[in-house]
């Protein structure tokens, strides 16, 4: 059971709550977590990454574990705690302006 932490936006429009917990098959990664979360939720799909070259949005950042992990690969495993559900993958909207 792989954790997943969203931003208020995205519960809103989700319509869900702050964690979202997905069963996964075989190795978790950050693509197999993100395809699991569209699958579920199909209104997200579009918001995290682009739905032609499933690059991430810019925005958007996922952090597990301490670490951020927005620059991974999407098949590069995720960390053993998350994948064990001691520990959430945070998706996380970034802030910008000036």
């Amino acid at each position: 059971m792989i954790r997943v932490v969203l931003p208020p936006v995205l519960q809103g429009l989700a319509h869900t709550d702050r964690e979202v917990q997905l069963e996964l098959a075989g190795v978790p990664s950050l693509g197999a977590v993100l395809d699991a979360l569209e699958a579920r939720f199909p209104v997200l799909r579009g918001t995290l990454r682009d739905q032609v070259t499933k690059n991430r949005r810019p925005f958007i950042r996922f952090f597990a574990c301490g670490e951020d992990l927005s620059h991974q690969p999407p098949d590069a495993p995720l960390p053993g705690d998350v994948a064990a559900g001691l520990e959430p993958l945070r998706i996380i909207g970034a802030i910008a302006g000036g």
